[in-house]
């Protein structure tokens, strides 16, 4: 299925380029999501005369996400756990706590942007976390897990 990308999709394309991906990627994520549109001969007249405008909308999300970027430079976030004698937690921490305490500390962070490169974390301590604020933005941040009194 051919479709045209309105906007940068990892491991894909750019915004504008019009690629083949299977119906399925197409139909289930990529139209649903509005990240693209099927090269129909009246789609890419539409896409032609609407260009400049998904190009200000794509710079936007772009300029958006580099001032998050700005903002969460160095920061470092503190989370208290259940931990066990050894130093190890009971449970762990997710991507949805790192979240959580983000946006508790007034940082607007989805769960999908936190990304944990070794998994959840289950051991005391400063680990650093990957934020994909966006397709081209990436920050790390610092989080201290220690043990709750």
């Amino acid at each position: 299925m051919e479709i045209i990308l309105l906007e940068k999709v990892e491991n894909l394309g750019g915004f504008g380029d019009k690629v083949k991906v299977r119906s399925g990627y197409a139909r289930n994520y990529l139209i649903p999501t509005r990240k693209a549109v099927l090269a129909t001969v009246n789609n890419v007249k539409d896409f032609d005369a609407r260009r400049s405008e998904l190009e200000a909308r794509s710079n936007e999300s772009l300029a958006k996400a580099q001032a998050r970027k700005l903002q969460l430079e160095g920061y470092s976030l503190t989370i208290a756990s259940k931990t066990a004698d050894e130093g190890k937690l009971y449970g762990s921490v997710s991507t949805v706590d790192i979240a959580n305490a983000l946006q508790a500390a007034g940082h607007a962070v989805e769960r999908k942007e936190v990304r944990l490169i070794d998994g959840p974390i289950r051991v005391l301590g400063q680990h650093p976390v990957n934020l994909h604020l966006h397709t081209e933005v990436n920050v790390t941040i610092t989080v201290e897990v220690v043990g709750e009194a």
